[in-house]
């Protein structure tokens, strides 16, 4: 048990190094821009998505799908599918992931490093609109040091009590992905060159048409983002102390 929390801690700590989807050059803020690849082997639990939008037009375990799909496209991380995880909630009568301490279970009995459970917040398939809160929880002892003023005005997806390291997330991020704005239109934009989709009659702009597309990169942009704001906030450091506990 020890040499596996050593070695889950020694590889987040060098993905995190290099902001876990690998090094790249520019702007830091960028959440599309960079080759993606992760430095070690890791394994991630993708939730179900929780509707907080009030919206009905959607479907929540198709999102998820998208997002696992985004998060597989990743060399060296390896991701257990939303129908795995599905099928630990229906062998305990629920239907989505109820609190900070059964995402930590659910980890735990998938075997994975981490699990993500997010929601959907916002949204609006015309403009398009989708907002995303997303939070990742991680087995261990100790988490970072969230400031609770800024996360206490976001969204998220499960409440947590700052009180209670052990279910303190590893990192949260909400974010709101509205088509209408430049800067998203921009992202959308560098998303779809990295992913060699900026060719043919509609180029990037098949993005902004397409339902799928789109969700597929707010996936990819709020993921990336996540993992921008755990380097930021000193979790290399974190992981390097609980492997010489």
């Amino acid at each position: 048990m020890i040499v596996a929390k050593r070695h889950i801690a020694v590889c987040i700590a060098s993905l995190l190094g290099c902001g876990w989807f690998g090094c790249s050059h520019g702007d830091a803020n960028n959440t599309t821009r960079g080759a993606l690849y992760v430095t070690r082997p890791i394994t991630i639990a993708v939730a179900p998505a929780l509707n907080h939008s009030g919206s009905s037009a959607f479907d929540e375990v198709k999102i998820a799908d998208l997002m696992a799909s985004e998060l597989g496209s990743v060399r060296g991380l390896r991701v257990i599918g939303v129908n795995r995880v599905l099928a630990v909630l229906a062998d305990q009568g629920v239907d989505q992931v109820q609190s900070a301490e059964h995402a930590l279970a659910i980890c735990e009995r998938l075997g994975a490093d981490v699990v993500l459970v997010f929601a959907i917040t916002e949204y609006d398939a015309y403009t398009p609109v989708v907002g995303m809160a997303v939070q990742l929880f991680g087995p261990r002892s100790r988490a970072p040091m969230l400031d609770p003023v800024a996360t206490s005005r976001m969204a998220r997806p499960l409440p947590v009590d700052p009180r209670q390291e052990a279910t303190r997330p590893w990192g949260q991020v909400q974010r709101t992905f509205n088509a209408a704005h430049e800067a998203v239109r921009d992202e959308v934009k560098d998303y779809a060159k990295t992913h060699g989709a900026d060719q043919g009659p509609y180029r990037w702009h098949k993005y902004l048409a397409s339902q799928e597309l789109y969700v597929r990169y707010c996936c990819y942009a709020a993921a990336r983002e996540l993992m921008v704001q755990l380097e930021r906030d000193g979790v290399t450091a974190l992981a390097q102390a609980t492997a010489d506990q």
